[in-house]
Order: C-alpha cells, then structure tokens, then sequence
C-alpha cells in the first residue's frame, strides 16, 4: 500500500532563519569537488534544464500496484519534489528497505561548494518537511521518525520548518565538550527508536563522520531484518564513494562501501557538472541513469545506464567523449 494517495501537496513557503553555530566549519567541508568527485574544478553558468526530455517509469516488481509515470528533468523544486516522492513510493512498494535521495539545495544547476554549508543545511530542513508532507499521509506521519545530525537541531527544525506537524524529531548524536576537536556524545540508536516507528529519514548527515556512522547503526539496528525503511536524504553520500575520506585515517567510513552501501537504492538523483565538458547525472527510480549534456538551448541525454557511474567515469569518460 503506499504511503500516500496524495500525488502533490501545497508547498507554503516559510520564514526560515539561518542555523545555529554547528556551522561554523562548513568552509572546510563545502570544499568542492572537482572532475574526480573531490575538490574544486572550474565554475560556468549551468543552465537551466528543459522538460522535454522524459523517461517512462514503473514499478520494478511488476505487480498492479505498479504505477507509470513520465518523468523530465525538474525545472523548480517544487516538480523535484515531486518526482523524488514518485520515485520513493515506487521503491516502497518494491519494499526497498534502504534509500538515497541527493540533489543540490545550491539550486538546481549548483554544484557542491556553490552555497554556504549553513544557509544549504536551512534550506534542506524546509525541503524535507515538503518531501514528507508529499509522501506520507497524515495518519502515517506519527510513525515517521526524521533523525536530524545532532540533538540541538531538533528545535531549530521544528521551529523553522516543522511547527504543528505530526512527525517525530529526532537526533543521531549529541555535542561534547569537545566538540570543536570534532568529538560527540554517542547515541544509542536502539534508545531512540519506538516500536511503533515504520520509516526513518536521516536528515544530511555529513558535517561529522559519527553521523553517517550513526546512520549505519540505525539501519543495522532497527531496519534491517524487520518492515521499517530508511531513508538518507541528502547524505554527500559521494564523498565517501569518491574517497573523499581517506580509508587509513577513517576505516569505518570506507567500510561503509562494503557494508552500507550494496544494501541501499539511490532512488532519486542530481549532480552536476561545470566546467568546459559539463553536464548532469541524473536518476528517477526505477529508471537508468542518464548524462545529459545541453546542445543548442536543449538538454540530450548523451548516455544510459542501469548501474551508477562514478563521478570519475562521468567527467574523465562519458562527457568528454560525447
């Protein structure tokens, strides 16, 4: 059954204020990434993306729940949106039970480093409330469980984007004393999870390695091997595919490639790339991924493919070569 009957919802755009001092350091982490998926690379005016480029999809189980559906390339977020709980929902119903959605809050045609790691994290808060507002009907919302990256985030979000809504916050670590050294409070995700909690969503876990490692528990711990599902919403879940992190100074991280990662669905997806061979990885579950490239005011889709490519494969192979 899905989540929701509701194909689209008013999307009331808030008075949102800045984050608290967590951000501080984000001019470390919102270093750019470059061809290779790691640091800065050459800036251009990305354009914006047409619509006429669509691709038909449906249910990979095959049964009558399955629903087709054309999907373009989105023009604002609120169709982003919009495709992205599309696409959720036809993985919830293929019972996938651990998910990926990624795209940029910079803008549309932003790459990671284009916006201040403080003002980006603001604006995800609000487009998760509008995500879950699309894909979870009212009488499901108490049992969705949305784990922001730390403890005095929760009021921030439910005084941003949050107030008068049925959804549990939560957090998946706590500040130290220590927490300008980049230590936490470990959190027991087994304490904060209820019994009656059916879909998890990990609200941007990146600015701290414990918190993707936190995420990682979660979905061991409480996911894994019942009916519940997870959800990591925009996780920069490419740092760690792209070595961003170096294994011998973060093995936990790397070991995630082995353990996490084989297990989860990257059901919606945006990157882009700037540059003299630019263009845009794209995916809409259940469709393929696709690179497009614009030509003559116009968006083509230079290649297809069922497996993700990396970020490297893309810059060094399929852009250049189209």
């Amino acid at each position: 059954m899905p989540i929701s009957d509701a194909g689209t919802a008013s999307l009331v755009p808030l008075a949102i204020p800045s984050l608290p001092s967590r951000q501080v350091a984000t001019a470390l982490k919102y270093l750019p990434f470059n061809s290779y998926g790691n640091l800065s690379y050459p800036k251009w005016a990305a354009p914006r993306f047409s619509r006429n480029l669509k691709l038909v999809a449906s249910s990979a189980s095959g049964d009558d729940t399955s629903v087709a559906f054309d999907v373009s390339i989105p023009r604002d977020y609120d169709e982003l949106l919009e495709q992205a709980s599309k696409a959720t929902q036809l993985a919830l119903n293929d019972n996938k039970q651990l998910m990926e959605i990624e795209f940029p809050t910079a803008g549309l045609d932003s790459v990671p480093g284009d916006g201040e790691g403080g003002i980006e994290m603001t604006g995800s808060i609000q487009l998760i409330r509008e995500f879950c507002d699309i894909l979870i009907s009212p009488e499901k919302a108490t049992r969705t469980r949305i784990f922001f990256p730390e403890a005095n985030e929760v009021e921030f979000a439910r005084k941003a984007a949050f107030g008068g809504a049925s959804f549990k916050l939560d957090y998946l670590t706590k500040p130290s004393f220590f927490e300008d050294f980049g230590f936490t409070e470990k959190v027991k995700m087994t304490d904060r999870v209820k019994p009656e909690d059916e879909l998890f969503l990990a609200a941007y876990p990146y600015f701290n390695v414990s918190e993707m490692l936190a995420v990682e528990e979660l979905y061991r711990e409480a996911v894994l091997n019942t009916s519940r599902k997870l959800i990591i919403f925009n996780g920069e879940l490419d740092r760690i595919r792209s070595g961003y992190y170096p294994s011998f100074f973060y093995p936990k991280l790397a070991a995630l490639l082995k353990t996490l990662f084989p297990s989860m669905e990257t059901v919606y997806y945006i990157h882009n790339f700037k540059g003299r061979n630019g263009g845009t990885l794209f995916r809409c579950y259940p469709g393929p991924w696709k690179v497009f490239r614009k030509v003559r005011n116009r968006y083509i889709c230079l290649h297809q493919q069922e497996a993700m490519p990396s970020l490297k494969e893309v810059a060094l192979e399929i852009l250049p070569s189209a």
